[in-house]
């Protein structure tokens, strides 16, 4: 073997390793965030849009589920959403977060469902919707 084959496949190994290097340091959610997926099983079935962000709205075999995303990731601010199935009690997940909160999921079946989210003080509400 010369030295040409052996220079050639030591530049083929540098370049293979630092591309998985730098797919290692991608952040995946930032890529989920601009689809939605890895959030919510199900289809999207609505958007809730309000000053500082958006509540996404998924439906799948009896089940709802949403994420609220904040229209710009920061510091951490406080963020909430909620899912509530009439006659039972909301899913809620609220805190201080960066990008955004949920996903919250309840079992729903054929009942009318109630989404709320909010980014600091600006908020969404749906009503009851989905029925």
């Amino acid at each position: 073997m010369d030295n040409l084959g052996l220079g050639r496949r030591l530049l083929v190994g540098l370049v293979v390793l630092t591309a998985a290097g730098l797919l290692a340091t991608v952040n995946p959610r930032s890529a989920e965030a601009a689809t939605g997926a890895g959030y919510c099983a199900g289809r999207k079935v609505r958007t809730l849009p309000f000053s500082a962000g958006s509540v996404w709205v998924f439906k799948g075999n009896g089940y709802v589920c949403a994420v609220t995303f904040a229209k710009k990731a920061g510091a951490a601010r406080p963020m909430a959403v909620s899912v509530q199935a009439r006659g039972s009690r909301p899913g809620v997940d609220k805190g201080r977060y960066r990008h955004h909160a949920g996903p919250v999921t309840v079992h729903a079946g054929h009942r009318c469902v109630r989404v709320r989210g909010s980014v600091g003080k600006a908020s969404a509400d749906s009503g009851w919707i989905l029925c």
